[in-house]
């Protein structure tokens, strides 16, 4: 079993607290900015497997199979997205988020299939009452 959007995202946001730990900006670095940083998947919107990741009023899609940005942008925090990508089972959680939701969606789709069906027999059922 994969990790969670939560994990997944303090994952992220711990990556991007180490890598700046070090770095001669570590004064200037905001910890709280990265307090509300959300990571969601949706498949019903697009059907290429992706992320979106949101940083403050930032926000960004990426490609699960490139790992490159599909659209959107998170201005200089972008650097730290393909390190993220490349640590041990971000990927493969990712992907097994993807699929549970796409599965999901896919069941709610063919439920609502089901009862549009349905509706349909009804429908010419009662058709064929009153003729």
């Amino acid at each position: 079993m994969g990790k969670s959007f939560n994990e997944l995202g303090r994952a992220l946001k711990d990556l991007i607290k180490d890598m700046n730990s070090d770095a001669s900006n570590s004064r200037s670095f905001r910890e709280e900015r990265y307090n509300n940083m959300k990571i969601s998947m949706d498949p019903s919107s697009d059907a290429q497997p992706h992320v979106i990741i949101q940083i403050g009023v930032s926000e960004a899609k990426y490609s699960l199979t490139t790992q490159q940005r599909i659209n959107g942008s998170l201005g200089p925090d972008e650097r730290y997205i393909s390190r993220w990508f490349g640590r041990i089972g971000v990927m493969d959680s990712l992907k097994d988020a993807w699929k549970d939701l796409a599965k999901k969606d896919k069941e709610t789709i063919d439920s609502q299939d089901l009862e549009d069906i349905d509706e349909l027999k009804k429908k010419k059922k009662q058709e064929n009452k009153d003729k």
